[in-house]
């Protein structure tokens, strides 16, 4: 399974391994210098494998010590041992033998964040995908389950805490002032979900009774002076675990549930066996360092890690192909936790546009693959929008095509029928096939198919024969290695909304199934007639996003204003006016690079003014309805010879028009949501201090002046309106005196805290305009600025590269470049960091020529560094195309 450069592996080549290892047993002593790991495995020959069969492990940088067989050396020439594999020339011809490995680790030097390693004095390992290898030689490869036997040995001073997965076996103390914990997890598992911690930290506890009555301890680990701010991440672990008894059934297993949270990380957070390791920034909030976002994304991802205990531990992948199947169905159960637990529209929205600003880029360029990939050349490279986000989305639709108790009847017989496997997309189908008697091999394609698909739209209304028609045509764009597509099974939600804003009656359809308001569409075309439809009605389609394709729907403004005021799907009177904002803006865009003025419809300046005030909506609603598509947003809808400063100034423009037009709708509205009580991160509270932040950012623009923001910076009282200050500062007056001080206020008084200065960087790092590459290249000569730590390097190169259009895009090419050097600089100690800041470069075929030829240079600068790692070089060739 090793994924060498230029190798690469294809799903049709799957085959198991000759050998299981039902059996671990690890023991580890622990030394940032020199840590000694052996490895007792218990290896069965399959049925079917001829006895001698050689026996070959994966290994990452490895160097081996010692190898015995059943307790006795191993001859040098019986084995052949590289860094990176172990071969046993000729195993033993019984079924079963032992098989023991002792590795030298040196965890202190280890930058690549992978296996091993030590983050600020604390021993963490992180194996997913495949850093169990740079630990021992294993099958690492997700569908070879055993289950493991942990024995940590270490210095009481310098880590008196040790974990593992899995519940606490044994623990006591050694000569010499060190001591041991043993641990125990029954779960067969894979080893890339293996896990251990060892240091010196804080914690919190807490006890959560199971349904059937089991208590469980529960614990979360973060550095000492820090265990307030894990309150927060307790409570939503609690709220977590009910929630799968409850939607899901699902019942939590062992006796313990700790968290771990430590400062450099690579990803977000990892949901290791009973020991969830966490990027610190999502455990750590109250109100004077979080923001009500931060509060959201901690409860969201706290959720998602424990419900992969059922979806991707007791239920894991095959193989890496089927990442999917963990990942989108995880991200599936968290949203509708997040929508259980705070507003399912706002959620909603807030979904379709994180898989618009970052899936349906990935459909549409280079990087572009089928949510479950047919190859790969670095597995790692996969950990994508497409598989998380568009993953998620298509057992969405299985359960809009189902309806809930069809689909809750196929998530039943998946766990009970896979508890304990390594299962593929096609296992998981069937079991919603079987429970429903619904034929899904058309809707398979979504797996297998790769791109966005673009659904056309066109209604014709008889108003004598009281006939409403609907004509629908589906097309895939051909994406790279795929040109031709099969037509795909889409569902998608609809209304024919009255002029009273209610959907309409109508008395039969024909030329599609339709169920429970939802068109079954298979062909790629398909006209369905609609009769007994007594007036026009406007047709409101693909309501909650119930698909996720890109609609292309031929209807008047009138049409569209209508369903922003009256739809009573909430989902789609956002998506109406967020489309009428989209159209503005390309229209002005594309006027402003003609050299002529923009101009926006009087009814779109008019309506916001009505949102800002209409009570009958809750406000976090309102925020999202304001807030105008991003600079990216519109560059994605315009698809090609983007100039970002032209799309940049449209954007200003229809800001400052709407907040000049609505001044005193948005100044009333503001003053009435000022908070004068205690901070409180509930749903209702945090979108009231949203539609108050949006309103800031208008009144500040329409007023041309920073007085209203210096106000709300220093009269602050908790990080969201503080953050939301600076940052409407920075951004809008970012040369003036009181940008300069509240960025010089806002460090100094929060200089001890890396998570809040990432705040910092991230705020400057996407100030619009050129001049914000040279800010960039000075802040990263500011002290506390590391390339080593992965949530720096994403608060300043990341949020540049990807959230700055006109910095990064700049016309002389200078912010490639500035991409370029960094990719290349942090190539060398963390590659799978470097790849993922390389994937900005995506989008460069999009814009105008000139950008487009300074971007292919920088591309090719990376690609022509002689010792680049596979991991960015997998990316920079896709890009290259």
């Amino acid at each position: 399974m090793r994924t060498d450069t230029g190798q690469a592996f294809r799903l049709e080549d799957y085959r198991p391994t000759d050998y299981l290892i039902p059996e671990v047993d690890l023991s580890f002593r622990l030394d940032p210098d020199e840590t000694l790991a052996t490895a007792k495995l218990t290896v069965e020959r399959r049925d079917g494998v001829a006895a001698g069969t050689p026996l070959v492990l994966d290994g990452d940088g490895l160097t081996l010590k010692e190898l015995l067989v059943d307790g006795t050396p191993v001859a040098d020439a019986a084995f052949e041992a590289t860094p990176d594999k172990l071969t046993l020339m000729a195993p033993p011809e019984g079924k079963r033998f032992e098989l023991t490995i002792v590795t030298r680790l040196t965890p202190a030097k280890n930058s690549t964040l992978m296996g091993l390693y030590v983050s600020n004095g604390v021993y963490t390992t992180q194996c997913e995908a495949e850093g169990f290898r740079r630990i021992t030689y294993f099958f690492d490869r997700p569908d070879v389950l055993s289950s493991y036997r942990v024995r940590i040995e270490a210095r009481k001073a310098e880590a008196p805490l040790l974990l593992s997965n899995g519940n606490p076996a044994d623990s006591g103390d050694l000569d010499g002032g060190w001591h041991y914990a043993v641990w125990n997890d029954p779960f067969p598992k894979p080893s890339y979900l293996f896990a251990l911690v060892a240091g010196d930290l804080g914690s919190v506890h807490d006890t959560f009774t199971t349904a059937s009555g089991r208590n469980v301890k529960l614990g979360i680990y973060v550095e000492h002076g820090k265990e307030p701010l894990a309150t927060y991440a307790m409570d939503a672990l609690k709220r977590s675990m009910r929630w799968d008894e409850e939607r899901f059934g699902r019942e939590y297993d062992l006796d313990v549930f700790n968290i771990v949270a430590v400062s450099d990380f690579n990803m977000g957070a990892m949901e290791n066996k009973g020991l969830n390791v966490f990027n610190d920034k999502y455990v750590l909030a109250d109100p004077e360092t979080a923001t009500d976002v931060d509060y959201a994304n901690i409860e969201a991802i706290i959720a998602h890690e424990y419900f992969h205990n059922w979806t991707g531990n007791r239920i894991t992948c095959r193989d890496w192909f089927q990442l999917c199947l963990k990942e989108g169905l995880t991200v599936y159960r968290d949203h509708e936790f997040s929508a259980d637990q705070r507003s399912r529209p706002v959620k909603r929205i807030s979904e379709v546009r994180t898989l618009k600003a970052l899936q349906f880029p990935e459909d549409q360029g280079p990087l572009s693959h089928p949510v479950r990939p047919r190859r790969y050349r670095e597995i790692n490279n996969f950990y994508t929008a497409t598989v998380y986000e568009k993953g998620s989305e298509v057992v969405r639709m299985i359960h809009t095509m189902l309806g809930e108790e069809n689909f809750r009847a196929g998530m039943d017989l998946y766990f009970d029928r896979h508890d304990g496997q390594a299962v593929t997309i096609e296992d998981f189908l069937r079991c919603f096939e079987e429970a429903s008697g619904k034929d899904l091999d058309q809707f398979a394609l979504w797996y297998h198919q790769a791109g966005t698909p673009n659904v056309s739209v066109k209604t014709q209304y008889d108003a004598d024969a009281k006939e409403f028609t609907l004509e629908l045509e589906q097309s895939v764009p051909p994406t790279p290695s795929e040109s031709r597509k099969k037509a795909l099974h889409i569902p998608l939600a609809f209304g024919l909304v009255g002029p009273n804003g209610q959907d309409m009656a109508y008395d039969s359809v024909e030329g599609a199934d339709v169920e429970n308001s939802v068109i079954q569409l298979k062909e790629r075309k398909q006209t369905l007639r609609f009769t007994g439809v007594s007036s026009r009605p406007v047709l409101s389609i693909n309501r909650g996003f119930s698909a996720p394709i890109a609609l292309h729907h031929e209807t008047a403004k009138e049409d569209r204003f209508f369903l922003a005021r009256h739809d009573s799907d909430l989902f789609s009177r956002w998506q109406a006016l967020n489309t009428l904002f989209l159209e503005s803006l390309i229209d002005a865009s594309s006027r402003i690079r003609g050299g002529r003025e923009p101009e926006f419809d009087a009814m779109l300046l008019d309506y916001p003014a009505e949102i800002a005030a209409d009570e009958t909506l809750e406000e976090a609603y309102r925020a999202l309805a304001l807030t105008l598509p991003a600079e990216a947003d519109i560059a994605r809808e315009i698809g090609e010879n983007i100039d970002p400063d032209a799309v940049h100034r449209a954007r200003e423009a229809l800001r400052t028009a709407i907040a000049r037009e609505a001044e005193k709708s948005f100044a009333d509205v503001y003053h009435a949501l000022k908070d004068e009580g205690a901070f409180s991160p509930d749903a209702a509270s945090a979108g009231r201090r949203a539609l108050r932040n949006i309103l800031l950012d208008y009144l500040v623009a329409g007023a041309g002046e920073p007085d209203r923001a210096e106000r709300q910076f220093a009269a602050a009282t908790n990080m969201t309106e503080r953050a939301a200050a600076l940052n409407v500062l920075a951004h809008q007056f970012p040369t003036s005196e009181a940008a300069g001080k509240a960025l010089a206020d806002f460090e100094t008084r929060y200089k001890g805290n890396a998570l809040v200065l990432d705040k910092w960087f991230m705020i400057q790092a996407t100030i619009p305009g050129p001049e914000t590459v040279e800010r960039v290249r000075s802040l990263m000569a500011h002290p506390t600025f590391s390339t080593t730590n992965p949530n720096r390097l994403r608060s300043l190169i990341g949020a540049f590269a990807n959230s700055n259009q006109t910095g990064f895009h700049r016309a002389d090419g200078e912010g490639y470049d500035l991409l370029a050097d960094t990719v290349l600089q942090v190539d060398g100690h963390n590659p799978q960091v470097a790849a993922r800041l390389a994937v900005a470069f995506r989008s460069w075929r999009s814009m105008e020529k000139a950008r487009q030829e300074k971007a292919r240079k920088a591309l090719v600068r990376i690609s022509s560094e002689e010792k680049l790692s596979r991991d960015v070089r997998d990316i920079v060739e896709r890009t290259l195309g």
